[in-house]
């Protein structure tokens, strides 16, 4: 299969990043596949809620797209198809969860934002970032990861995990997925884990199960090879 496609047979593709990520934990997959796909990314850092993030997604978008999300991109990604399922060619869900937070996973979310106040964003990073990563990541890659989310910074991400706690529960959501999709997960991520992905795939009618080996969390940056291989088999599949 060549890796180059005519202009007019590159799909459009918009790729939403996650929490305390910016167009950066999508840069392997822009260089990539460009050849196959016009790749934008989603905006997520102006907005509070998972319902505008997706509603600022969709007025930047094409008419119709295929679509990406990464861990709280995944969860824009679920809203966006609630909202304008007529508009999305494609969907994947990366490295994500379908279910909304427990009370617990709330009041988690909330003792990270208060310790990040008392000890230091950076601090909280370098401790919470660690976990989302295989244990043979790179050094000079999980650095990557610290400064991207030093970039995004903490007002974003106290904004960004507002949202998060607040989001709908979408598994219910994807029964109504009618377009080609794929679920693809970390083998190591300790985050969203397989067993959540498998919960997803079985939810989906007919999605594609990808699992990335030797990659936590961050898949899209630790794996990029892997990544982009199964990102091009599920934008020239065929929809049923």
């Amino acid at each position: 299969m060549t890796e180059e496609l005519a202009a007019e047979q590159r799909a459009a593709l918009v790729l939403i990043p996650g929490l305390s990520c910016d167009r950066h934990v999508w840069q392997a997959q822009v260089s990539g596949l460009s050849g196959i796909a016009d790749i934008s990314i989603g905006d997520t850092l102006k907005d509070d809620s998972i319902a505008l993030m997706a509603s600022r997604v969709l007025e930047a978008a094409p008419a119709r797209f295929a679509l990406a999300g990464f861990s709280m991109g995944g969860y824009v990604a679920m809203e966006i198809w609630r909202r304008a399922p007529e508009r999305v060619l494609r969907l994947a869900l990366v490295d994500t969860n379908a279910r909304g937070d427990t009370p617990e996973q709330a009041d988690l979310r909330r003792a990270a934002i208060r310790t990040a106040q008392t000890r230091g964003f950076e601090s909280v990073l370098r401790g919470s970032l660690r976990q989302l990563v295989a244990p043979e990541c790179p050094e000079a890659l999980f650095e990557e990861v610290v400064q991207m989310a030093q970039r995004v910074g903490f007002g974003t991400y106290m904004d960004q995990q507002a949202a998060i706690i607040d989001r709908a529960d979408s598994l219910e959501t994807l029964a109504t997925v009618t377009v080609p999709a794929m679920v693809m997960v970390g083998a190591a991520d300790a985050l969203t884990p397989p067993r959540l992905a498998e919960e997803m795939v079985q939810a989906l009618p007919g999605a594609t199960y990808e699992v990335i080996a030797g990659a936590g969390h961050m898949a899209p940056m630790e794996q990029p090879d892997a990544v982009n291989a199964a990102f091009r088999r599920w934008l020239i599949s065929r929809a049923a």
